[in-house]
């Protein structure tokens, strides 16, 4: 069963939702990262959900 999703106090760059996401689908927080990183590159909202993200997910 994979965690709860939460913001680590560890492994994190700079808000921690990237290593968050990462820690509950099981994958690496750099490919999580890397994905962030090159959907940025297509339209969207990324950043929006991003900051959404910051402020709803709880911290460790």
């Amino acid at each position: 069963m994979a965690s709860r999703l939460a913001r680590p106090r560890d492994n994190r760059w700079i808000a921690g939702v990237c290593s968050g996401l990462a820690r509950r689908f099981g994958i690496s927080p750099n490919v999580m990262r890397l994905i962030f990183v090159i959907s940025c590159l297509l339209p969207g909202p990324q950043f929006l959900i991003y900051i959404i993200l910051w402020v709803m997910l709880p911290n460790e």
